[in-house]
């Protein structure tokens, strides 16, 4: 029964991406079933075999062992505000991200991550279909942020017709950064973080080659990576230092807001029509959780996680997730789990159009113009990526 949910699930999302499909004549079967049999092989590796779960394991531990290096600087500054026994949120799942951010910052200024990201990006190319451009920019969303990595194609930028710069957009909304992987491995179990992470990289393309196909030509075909401004060691490391203190504020903020409205809201409408705000919107969403292979006595309170997070951010959602996590069934905590790692909601929008305008003007309007379209394909990513997972549970 569930191959033929799955089933269904998949038509119903390439149905979804091909109603706003700008080219239909132009979408191209071949790559996207490739991709497909691709996130199939992947997750069960992942998901179900020894090796997959040992590989999961080191890459688990491997966080794990950074975040303890990370909780000695925030212990050594923050140590006597927290109660013995306490876990502040704030502290132990935001503040490392300044640590993460300083080993990304170290990895750049060594050159070893871009060129990881450049050869990735030239063997997904030759997959996906795509120019070596997108590909790039997917692997380098994935490693250093969906704002950051906009910087690094800075010459290109002006060049891009809009629906290149889509794909480009398209990618770095539908993955999240390696700066707060370990965060989310804090929230929920980190093979299903490490899954996500993988099979969003191929449903970024899956979806964008169907809602916007095109064919690169070879003389655009061209990959040429902007080189950050020349630092000495010690600038790099403030910089990231201050970079990923920013984000952790950042996101701590928006956490305080978007909790503070949303339990004002609930309680709002638990006076005016007795029944919460998230739960209408489990109502709601309780069709594409069902689609996903959640079971039915479940869709309801899975369906108003996956809105929660739509409307607020992925932190918000794996908050409400944990709180609900011992009334759900292991299958339906993997396929939400999964749904949830992704930047697919309403802020990223800003934080994309934002980052393209300060670069450049033009075409930062341009992605404003069409990022409603961009969060309706991120959030399509999502939900494939939890279909092929319920495959394999």
């Amino acid at each position: 029964m569930k191959y033929i949910i799955a089933i269904i699930g998949l038509l119903v999302v390439f149905g979804l991406a091909y109603i706003v499909s700008n080219n239909r004549k132009n979408i191209r079967i071949k790559p996207i079933i490739t991709m497909i049999i691709i996130q199939l092989i992947l997750s069960a590796l992942l998901l179900n075999t020894t090796a997959g779960l040992e590989l999961i394991k080191v890459f688990a531990g491997a966080f794990g062992k950074l975040l303890e290096y990370a909780g000695a600087g925030v212990s050594f500054v923050f140590g006597g505000i927290a109660n013995k026994g306490e876990s502040p949120f704030f502290l132990n799942v935001l503040l490392p991200i300044v640590f993460i951010s300083v080993l990304i910052g170290i990895f750049q200024y060594l050159k070893l991550l871009p060129l990881i990201m450049k050869v990735i990006g030239i063997l997904l190319s030759k997959v996906n279909g795509m120019g070596k451009l997108e590909s790039y920019n997917a692997v380098a969303s994935a490693m250093i942020g969906q704002s950051e990595v906009f910087i690094t194609v800075k010459k290109q930028l002006g060049l891009l017709p809009a629906n290149r710069l889509y794909t480009l957009c398209a990618s770095a909304m539908s993955t999240v950064s390696m700066s707060i992987v370990g965060a989310y491995m804090t929230m929920i179990e980190p093979r299903y973080v490490v899954t996500a992470l993988v099979l969003n990289l191929f449903g970024g393309f899956i979806i964008a080659s169907i809602i916007n196909p095109y064919t690169v030509k070879p003389e655009e075909d061209l990959l040429e990576i902007q080189d950050l401004e020349k630092q000495s060691f010690f600038e790099m490391l403030g910089e990231y230092i201050l970079d990923g203190f920013k984000v952790a504020v950042i996101v701590g903020a928006m956490l305080i807001g978007f909790v503070a409205l949303m339990a004002a809201i609930n309680n709002i409408f638990e006076m005016i029509f007795g029944i919460s705000f998230q739960e209408i919107l489990g109502y709601i969403f309780a069709p594409i959780a069902l689609m996903m292979g959640v079971p039915l006595s479940e869709v309801v309170k899975a369906g108003g996680i996956m809105a929660t997070k739509l409307v607020t951010n992925e932190f918000v959602a794996m908050m409400d997730l944990a709180k609900v996590e011992n009334t759900l069934s292991p299958r339906t905590l993997g396929i939400i789990s999964v749904f949830l790692v992704s930047f697919a909601n309403f802020s990223s929008i800003g934080i994309i159009a934002g980052a393209v305008k300060s670069l450049n003007e033009k075409k930062g309007n341009v992605v404003a113009k069409f990022g409603l379209k961009l969060l309706y394909g991120a959030t399509l990513v999502s939900v494939l990526s939890a279909v092929i997972v319920s495959v394999v549970l």
